[in-house]
């Protein structure tokens, strides 16, 4: 049995002739199912449990990248096989996948082709796709080990399966990581004052870990999957369980 949860915005009327088009083609398939309509008052976690217990073994976002954060990162306990339909901008782990946007998605979907997908875990809460820190005045600590900091500000992007970006624009450069080495990937980037021009990013360094804890010297966001925190410290490692996603053939890992 197939459950799709589908992202509030897709009522919007320019995305209606997409989303008509993807269920004639998920009924074409034989894997139509029961459709819900998600919005900020939904319990994204609840949705899923109740839908597993009346027998869903499939459950498919139809959505963005936010959509698929928020929904995954309540859910990735759940017992069952996740799919992601990608719809309208905004859709940068569909390409990790390698699930193309719109209807053709659909054909991905029923091949049914399944990994385990690698969770982080931060304060208490699971993320799977980013987590970002807004530069600020921290300290980060590896497996333990050793400690990284900057005379002034730092940023850093833990990322599992969004692509990292370090600068604006479409040809920007980027790193896909890869979600099922066992390993997260954090991404910091110091910054360093020039007089009247403010501050200026350096080029990032790229440390893979499994436990790392950034400490501030005083409060600092953290955003993971849309949730935005304010921290003095956080933990962020793999979580001990993963979550098994219908991927493409022509995914990045």
């Amino acid at each position: 049995m197939y459950v799709y949860l589908y992202d509030n915005f897709l009522r919007k009327d320019k995305f209606s002739s997409t989303v008509k088009a993807m269920e004639v083609r998920l009924t074409d398939y034989g894997i139509a199912g029961k459709i819900l309509r998600l919005n900020n008052y939904i319990d994204a976690k609840q949705v899923v449990d109740d839908e597993i217990k009346r027998g869903a073994k499939t459950v498919v976002i139809a959505g963005n990248d936010a959509t698929f954060g928020q929904i995954l990162s309540r859910s990735a306990t759940c017992d069952c096989i996740f799919g992601f339909l990608p719809v309208g901008p905004g859709n940068t782990i569909a390409e990790v996948l390698g699930i193309p946007a719109g209807v053709e998605a659909c054909a991905v979907l029923s091949r049914r082709l399944k990994e385990r997908l690698d969770v982080g875990w931060v304060n208490s809460r699971y993320f799977v796709s980013q987590l970002h820190v807004p530069p600020a005045k921290i300290e980060v600590i590896y497996d333990e080990k050793f400690k990284v900091s900057s005379v002034d500000k730092m940023e850093v992007v833990v990322c599992n399966l969004q692509p990292y970006f370090w600068q604006d624009g479409k040809n920007a450069p980027r790193r896909v990581v890869h979600p099922q080495d066992g390993k997260l990937e954090a991404f910091l980037r110091p910054l360093t004052k020039k007089g009247w021009w403010g501050y200026k990013y350096e080029e990032p360094s790229v440390f893979p870990f499994e436990e790392m804890e950034i400490v501030g010297r005083e409060a600092f966001a953290v955003r993971a999957d849309g949730k935005v925190s304010k921290e003095v410290k956080v933990k962020i490692k793999l979580a001990r369980n993963k979550v098994r996603m219908i991927v493409g053939r022509e995914r990045k890992f």
